[in-house]
């Protein structure tokens, strides 16, 4: 987390810096401000603190000559989550964020050392929840799971107060002269105060996303970010193409979400949605592609002249010579009435260690047969008293891989109702009390059950492209290749520039590798309408 370099090592990056001095209580950094980059310290010492919830400041770590300052947000040019000042007189050389990852990839074997680091300090930072927003509000109120997953999911430090156990949440919202029912509120590193905020709002406050640049044209847009947006950022942005990813929620999709991928190449033992994610989020970062989330792509328009024009929710443009659809699926709700009023609190569309405290040693209903529901169960096995999965089909082995089912047949917490439907929900102020369910005989079951997992299927998430010219099936998903006309690219929409991958794209295999083998795909054919599209301006 902490390594030395050497004086070799550190006139090897010289060329990417500048040099710098700064006197004895100089700021360095400051939490929630961005800063001036990635700093080496060639003399003196420089101290870097985080601040607790009550203002008060804790020492990281002191930094001597050869260590660095920074983490993953020096990555990105985002503020910082920490604080640093010069103890001494000090001597630095500052690496700007697009220098820095032209270091890390000319430097390849150092490069490695220092992203390795700036990881595990994230890591270290997520592991306390300092540095980052502090939400204040009970675990079980659904505005606070809808912030806590947002920052969770996006990778952000955060800590979350109860009023009712913390003294010092108490505390604020008594001098703030904050009633109970307008909780939660969240605190951000800059000093803002934000009352029940919307994800864009809490977003911005942090500097999650700032303004997208209408004057730029990017070599392509890419609107998704999970594992085939994300494949295809890594790969595009690798090869020297100008990328942005654009995600109305967070990287990873619903792949994100997921407890364990155990059938993922190259991951014998195992990964975590969230993890894998992670890594394909910091590696397009490194190569240089932008992110703008969460940002809501509703409109896609062709421009004169070439190119296209991607519309945002809060009224902003990218301009684009090329389009990536990888938009995804989004979760389909269950068809019984009152399921809006328990979404949040009660009602989940995935399981992460938020929902798995919640459900702790207590019952849990979950319905769904495929392997995203296998995945849920195995981890809701993990911590809830009992799981009762429900499946509509017969059979669960028939939609679900087969280790998911043996693992699931050995846990001795959980029983499996098969040819089963969800008939009612019981429960006052967005909280269930019960759940009834109707078995294949007939009998309706009625238990005392508080939380509820959807894992039913999910519909495609192309709203945003009515009007575009871009052609669906008749359920909704995107058509390519010969589906569209005869010579088409495989990945290509009937709009020539605009290519869809993923589980999006109409016959797509829905598997995170499949979505990662079509994201590496696109790039050759965004590369072939590229330079045949220069050539047309060209010759025009």
């Amino acid at each position: 987390m902490f390594p030395i370099l050497g004086p070799e090592e550190i006139d090897r990056v010289r060329r990417f810096g500048e040099i710098k001095r700064f006197e004895a209580g100089d700021v360095l950094a400051e939490s929630g401000k961005v800063g001036a980059g990635f700093i080496i310290i060639l003399s003196g010492n420089v101290e870097v603190t985080q601040r607790d919830q009550a203002g008060r400041r804790n020492r990281i770590v002191t930094h001597g000559p050869g260590s660095f300052m920074g983490e993953l947000a020096q990555l990105s040019g985002r503020p910082a989550l920490v604080d640093a000042y010069a103890k001494t007189a000090v001597e630095a050389l500052v690496i700007a964020p697009q220098k820095l990852r032209s270091l890390l990839i000319a430097e390849a074997d150092l490069g490695e050392r220092i992203m390795r680091a700036l990881i595990l300090r994230r890591v270290g930072l997520l592991e306390t929840g300092r540095g980052g927003p502090v939400i204040v509000g009970a675990a079980d109120n659904s505005d606070v799971l809808r912030l806590e997953n947002f920052l969770s999911r996006n990778g952000h430090p955060h800590l979350r107060l109860d009023p009712v156990s913390d003294p010092d949440a108490k505390a604020l919202i008594e001098r703030l002269h904050i009633e109970p029912a307008a909780l939660p509120i969240v605190l951000c590193p800059g000093g803002q105060l934000l009352q029940n905020p919307s994800e864009m709002k809490l977003a911005r406050c942090i500097g999650l996303v700032g303004p997208i640049d209408p004057a730029r044209v990017y070599d392509v847009a890419i609107v998704g970010a999970g594992p085939a947006g994300m494949a295809a950022a890594v790969y595009a942005a690798s090869e020297g193409l100008s990328v942005l990813v654009l995600d109305c929620r967070s990287f990873g999709g619903q792949a994100g979400a997921s407890a364990r991928i155990e059938n993922y190449l190259g991951f014998p033992t195992g990964i975590t949605g969230m993890a894998l994610m992670a890594r394909a989020f910091n590696q397009a970062q490194k190569f240089g592609a932008e992110f703008s989330i969460p940002t809501q792509v509703v409109g896609l328009e062709t421009r004169e002249g070439g190119g296209f024009t991607l519309l945002l929710a809060d009224n902003e443009r990218v301009n684009t010579h090329s389009v990536v659809i990888a938009s995804g699926v989004r979760y389909r709700r269950l068809g019984i009435d009152r399921v809006s009023e328990f979404e949040g609190s009660s009602v989940h569309y995935w399981a992460s260690p938020l929902e798995g405290k919640l459900c702790a040693q207590n019952e849990v209903v979950l319905v769904g047969a495929g392997n995203s529901a296998g995945q849920a169960t195995v981890y809701l096995a993990s911590q809830a008293a009992k799981v009762w999965l429900l499946a509509r089909g017969g059979d669960i082995a028939s939609s679900m891989s087969q280790y998911l089912v043996d693992r699931i047949r050995g846990l001795a917490n959980v029983e499996v109702v098969t040819g089963a439907e969800v008939t009612s929900l019981e429960g006052d102020d967005g909280v269930l009390d019960a759940i009834s369910w109707r078995t294949a005989s007939g009998e309706v079951v009625r238990r005392n059950i508080r939380h509820l997992f959807l894992f039913i299927g999910a519909d495609p998430e192309t709203g945003w492209l009515s009007g575009s010219g871009v052609g669906l099936d008749a359920k909704g998903f995107v058509l390519t290749g010969t589906d569209v006309r005869d010579g088409c690219n495989s990945l290509e929409t009937s709009v020539p520039g605009v290519f869809a991958i993923g589980d999006v794209r109409a016959g797509s295999i829905k598997r995170v590798a499949a979505g990662v083998g079509e994201g590496a795909q696109v790039v050759a054919a965004l590369h072939a309408f590229l330079a045949s599209a220069k050539t047309t301006s060209a010759a025009i």
